[in-house]
């Protein structure tokens, strides 16, 4: 059943003492199935996360002819256990230049990006084609690097949608620049192997950014030739949790925690719960990734003035999470200036408002978060949680310890019980 058009958010009085589990990284899980695709034998994928994003990762590996068998999770429901017939460097084969084979990856810049690297390796023509969003968002950078490499990448304006000659493995070297998304690099360094590229990493701090780490972690870890792996929690996810637990806490105490939190350093976000109070300035290159966003959104509830910077790339994700923030959050009367890449916030009082989420997951899960202490917040089209974390509000609203025992209204004011409250 599809979650109502809009959902308010009853704030809780204090916070339970409890320990929520959050369904499997999404970024772990879809760099995942592309190991796994390149693997020489059955490969075991647990607590993979179960969402939008993965699915579309899921569905374009089978329609090339994967074999993927799905399982349900017996400690988390967001979340799969993923089994993959790994087939080494046989990349199925694609169509003709007159009838390519179609893959659809919605809106998951993971999935596009990792499958336009992991498509030259095959043999034939593959377009590759999105939601009108996907075909905003940047590509050149990635697209430019596989031409460097020799491969014929066909796209109007160098993003999506693209069509994609494989040609197989091309040994050979490029320079791929990350300022727009470090996505590119990890698109490169997922096939580097079996491509026999060498890959140069330009742009923000290159081989030491965040999501090239956790890439390069992975590939060093992932056992090639078959096995088993199982995927850790979603830091960004588990940032709300925090954030809850945080400014519900009369003490600024963390009463709730978040189960298996990820301890490999792979996840920047991992780093969420030691910036908790918050103070100073907050940068989404250098201090956290996209749970920057859950940071800002509680930001007015600080103790002092907050700095959030280098926020640029927020701009060209799922919408323009930058100018979103900013609105929404000035419409529930925070004092916010923006000046370049740069947030400035205030602390002040705050009221209820209805919130747009431009169909981004992250934008209703950081201002839901909110709601659980601000009365009157409600959010427009909840279901797009769906993206990454279906269950997010089910776990507002079911009972402890499963959650925060939070009461979520539809938009007549009428109670939703948990089992209505999972995104399809």
């Amino acid at each position: 059943m599809p979650l109502p058009d809009l959902i308010e958010i009853v704030p809780l009085s204090a916070a339970p003492e409890v320990e929520i589990t959050v369904p499997g990284s999404k970024s772990i899980t879809n760099r995942a199935l592309i190991l796994a695709a390149l693997a020489r034998g059955d490969m075991t994928l647990e607590g993979a996360l179960w969402s939008e994003d993965t699915q579309v990762m899921v569905d374009a590996l089978r329609r090339l002819g994967y074999a993927i068998d799905v399982r349900p999770d017996p400690g988390e429901p967001g979340n799969r256990t993923l089994g993959v017939t790994g087939l080494g460097q046989a990349i199925p084969a694609g169509g003709t230049a007159e009838q390519p084979l179609e893959l659809f990856v919605g809106n998951a810049g993971t999935a596009a990006r990792f499958l336009t690297a992991f498509l030259c390796l095959g043999q034939g023509v593959y377009r590759l084609a999105g939601v009108p969003r996907m075909h905003e968002r940047p590509q050149a950078a990635l697209l430019h690097a596989l031409r460097e490499l020799g491969y014929r990448i066909d796209s109007e304006d160098d993003k999506l949608p693209v069509t994609i000659h494989g040609a197989g493995p091309s040994a050979g070297s490029c320079r791929v620049d990350i300022g727009e998304s470090s996505q590119f690099a990890s698109a490169l360094l997922l096939c580097a192997a079996p491509g026999q590229w060498q890959i140069d990493i330009d742009g923000e701090s290159g081989v030491e950014s965040p999501y090239v780490v956790m890439t390069t972690g992975l590939i060093e870890v992932f056992p090639s030739g078959g096995g088993r792996l199982a995927i850790e929690p979603d830091a960004s996810g588990g940032s709300y949790f925090w954030a809850a637990g945080h400014i519900l806490s009369a003490d600024g105490g963390k009463p709730v925690t978040v189960a298996r939190w990820p301890g490999s350093g792979w996840q920047i976000d991992a780093e969420f719960p030691a910036k908790l109070p918050l103070s100073g300035a907050v940068s989404r290159r250098d201090d956290l990734g996209d749970s920057i966003m859950t940071a800002i959104a509680i930001a007015p509830l600080a103790s002092c003035p907050m700095r959030f910077i280098e926020l640029g790339r927020l701009r060209v994700q799922e919408c323009e999470r930058v100018e979103a923030l900013r609105t929404g959050l000035a419409k529930c009367g925070a004092a916010v200036v923006e000046s370049g890449d740069t947030l400035e916030i205030s602390p002040g009082e705050l009221h209820g408002a209805t919130i747009e989420t431009y169909d981004d997951h992250r934008v209703a899960m950081c201002f839901a978060t909110l709601g659980l202490k601000v009365p009157g917040i409600r959010i427009k089209n909840p279901s797009c949680v769906r993206k990454t974390f279906p269950t997010f509000f089910q776990k507002l609203a079911a009972p402890v310890p499963g959650g925060l025992g939070a009461t979520l209204l539809d938009e007549r004011g009428n109670p939703l019980e948990p089992n209505q409250l999972v995104a399809d």
